[in-house]
């Protein structure tokens, strides 16, 4: 009885001393919980973890915020829709997390952004591209990085119709993110060029993509250029079968995010010059934002940056500065303070729209070339993401009231 007493009483102690232990740690760091697709798309996603965990240690170097540190614990989610759900329900529960970033696939970043406003829990999303992440599904609770969807194709559609080409092919992968790109560039690029055809439209399985078939199927339609939205590993076989088959010879092709070197580098000497894409050219641009990124980078990882590094870095940077600003990790509070958030990052200042959450960060738009052999970016400019934004009564039709 005695020793059962003793045992129960060591027990109560080591459980207090435990949840002791607990509440202090708790309360020396801010725990911010981060999802991603990191096996499934590593082109992007590994230097996307390189870019927030250099932003952590800089952070943290610096007093951090607050007066806290800040801690990152990152889940992997399958590209899944279902897994984000399950391990977002675990870094809350089991981690307890005080708020969430990160998303990579369009699917994955909705399924977390109506995860967010159920739950009440401020989420940034760092990378999906899709356009209802902030207008048709779009809740207080949730803010995106990136340029949308239709901010980058509207950069894309002023320079397709310089090049006056009436017959377009259409070839990308067969999900939101793909859906949205081919819907906004029929529509923008119709008003700019009413006369224009869209001759064939090859839909393809996201990471299964037929290149043989699809490249065959576009030759027998005869375009005149081509809009391609395939990425990754998609991309490569795209192009690898189009440069056999000659399909490019000639033609035009205007292509999203093939400029960023996450994508355009595995090419090699395969890269294809001439298309008209998206993209960070990291080795020249030089402002001296990006210099000190690059010089930082570089300094930590003996590697240079992708577009992934960037955007990681941004939303890490973005969360600290909303949570000085908010002076809380609470989630209404530090939603609110994400309206008009001003952030510095490698491609300058940008702000947070109050309209849609939205950042008005830019991309830049240039042309692919070959040097060393290796691809690159050249004639290319910095677009302001603010300078193709809808209008903000254009945005109060597109989004649902908060």
């Amino acid at each position: 009885m005695t020793t059962r007493a003793g045992w129960m009483s060591r027990l109560m102690v080591s459980t207090v001393c435990s949840l002791a232990a607990f509440s202090a740690s708790a309360q020396q760091t801010i725990k911010i919980g981060e999802i991603n697709s990191y096996k499934a798309q590593p082109a992007f996603l590994g230097p996307y973890r390189n870019g927030w965990n250099l932003a952590l240690e800089q952070v943290n170097a610096a007093g951090g915020v607050l007066g806290k540190q800040l801690e990152v614990v990152s889940r992997d989610d399958n590209a899944n829709p279902g897994d984000t759900i399950r391990v977002a329900q675990e870094l809350i529960a089991r981690e307890q997390v005080q708020l969430l970033f990160g998303g990579y696939l369009s699917n994955t970043g909705l399924a977390l952004s109506d995860f967010a406003k159920q739950k009440k829990m401020f989420f940034l999303a760092a990378e999906p591209l899709t356009d209802k992440i902030v207008w048709a599904d779009g809740n207080k609770y949730t803010y995106r990085l990136r340029p949308s969807t239709y901010m980058q194709v509207a950069m894309l559609v002023p320079e397709a119709a310089k090049l006056k080409k009436k017959r377009w092919a259409l070839v990308y992968p067969n999900y939101e993110y793909g859906q949205s790109a081919v819907a906004t560039f029929r529509k923008l690029l119709t008003a700019a060029q009413p006369d224009v055809q869209f001759v064939v439209e090859q839909a393809t399985p996201l990471g299964n993509v037929d290149a043989g078939a699809v490249t065959q199927a576009i030759a027998d339609a005869k375009p005149d250029a081509i809009f391609n939205v395939l990425f990754g590993a998609d991309l490569g076989k795209f192009v690898r079968e189009g440069n056999t088959r000659g399909l490019f010879k000639d033609r035009s092709v205007v292509s999203l995010l093939t400029g960023e070197p996450d994508y355009l580098d595995p090419l090699g000497a395969e890269a294809p010059t001439g298309w008209i894409v998206t993209g960070y050219p990291w080795y020249s641009i030089d402002t001296a934002a990006n210099k000190k990124f690059v010089d930082a980078y570089k300094a930590r990882y003996h590697d240079y940056p992708r577009l992934g590094s960037v955007v990681g870095y941004s939303a890490l940077m973005s969360i600290a500065e909303g949570i000085r600003k908010a002076g809380t990790v609470d989630s209404d509070k530090l939603a609110a303070a994400f309206k008009g958030l001003n952030v510095q990052t490698p491609f300058g200042p940008i702000s947070y729209r109050a309209q849609d959450n939205q950042s008005t960060m830019g991309a830049y738009v240039g042309v692919t070339g070959l040097k060393d052999g290796k691809g690159v970016m050249t004639s290319y400019r910095y677009i302001d993401g603010a300078s193709v934004q809808p209008s903000d009564a254009e945005v109060k039709k597109l989004r649902p009231a908060d």
